[in-house]
């Protein structure tokens, strides 16, 4: 059953490789969100599509590009794996509100308001206070709804997801995190947020990174399942996804870019602490080929149905797309 659904990742940031490319196609992945930008403003930014265009050039029997959801399609029939982009930041668009509709033009279908900082749309999950959507974050939102790009909020703080929620015209996803009630980590997100966000149409990704998870690297499939269940019984099973938050293969440097960007000389811990500021441990059992699967037998063994279980590993993200990536421009 499992090699017969399209499975969609909500959130990658691996080392892209012809190689992790294949171990993606036998993964069963139909589709990954990629992170195209941390910190990098709108020229680096189409420098990174120049580099991704040759990635599609080079793999074009592996990987192919995500422009809208007939290209998931495409991808599922083909044997491909299907790369849809995303920002973690507002940086691509400077302080430019008509760089909104030039991103997604160019395929930036995903875009967080904040980082862990306070970004000029909004507060991050690390800011001291949460002052909510600025007055750019509100025209942003309403020109992301128009042109069809999604809103993420999975490194906004409280208030900031909340307001943006209300403010959407359409529904927004929290691609990359955990419950509270889970593991209480700065970027996880309360019962209010996760009943605002489904009451709203919304999405939530499940992230399978450590620093998000209880029990850390000790996590075991079966926590990350009841995880699962328990929000399953908050929110329902039509607003749950993965976002796994993968960062395979990365070196340190890297770790410093997300944490850091250029605003501090010091480097920020993050969900870390000072004596842990590497990366996690992997899953042993969200490792290799068999992490969604192993995913999808253990929903599966803890009471969802088949139909529910496609839905989480890759069905509720299909449809949220389909519905959110359209564009409402007349012209």
């Amino acid at each position: 059953m499992y090699q017969n659904q399209i499975v969609i990742d909500g959130l990658q940031y691996c080392h892209w490789t012809r190689d992790y490319f294949i171990t993606l196609q036998k993964s069963g992945i139909t589709a990954v969100h990629v992170t195209l930008v941390y910190h990098e403003d709108a020229r680096q930014t189409l420098s990174l599509f120049g580099q991704w265009n040759r990635l599609f050039e080079q793999n074009n029997d592996v990987i192919m590009p995500v422009f809208e959801v007939k290209d998931i399609e495409r991808a599922k029939a083909s044997g491909r794996v299907g790369i849809l982009f995303g920002a973690q930041n507002c940086s691509p668009i400077d302080n430019d509100i008509d760089l909104v509709e030039v991103m997604r033009k160019q395929g930036l279908l995903i875009m967080q308001l904040t980082y862990n900082n306070q970004s000029l749309l909004a507060s991050g999950c690390y800011e001291e206070v949460d002052s909510g959507v600025t007055r750019f974050g509100k025209q942003v939102i309403r020109e992301m709804n128009r042109v069809g790009m999604i809103i993420d909020m999975s490194h906004s703080a409280e208030r900031s997801t909340l307001e943006t929620i209300e403010l959407s015209t359409r529904p927004i996803c929290i691609s990359h995190a955990n419950p509270t009630f889970a593991h209480n980590a700065l970027r996880n997100k309360s019962n209010d947020v996760l009943k605002a966000l489904s009451e709203s149409g919304g999405l939530l990704g499940f992230s399978l990174y450590p620093f998000h998870l209880p029990y850390g690297s000790q996590c075991q499939l079966n926590d990350f399942c009841q995880m699962v269940t328990k929000t399953a019984d908050l929110i329902g099973v039509n607003h749950l996804a993965i976002g796994s938050d993968l960062c395979l293969n990365q070196p340190q440097s890297v770790l410093q870019w997300m944490r850091n960007g250029h605003w501090s000389k010091a480097m920020d811990y993050g969900e870390g602490s000072a004596a842990a500021p590497g990366w996690p441990a992997a899953l042993s059992w969200f490792d290799g080929t068999d992490g969604m699967k192993n995913i999808y037998q253990g929903l599966l063994e803890h009471g969802f149905t088949h139909q529910e279980t496609a839905q989480i590993i890759g069905g509720n993200w299909f449809d949220f797309l389909e519905l959110n990536l359209n564009s409402q421009s007349k012209w």
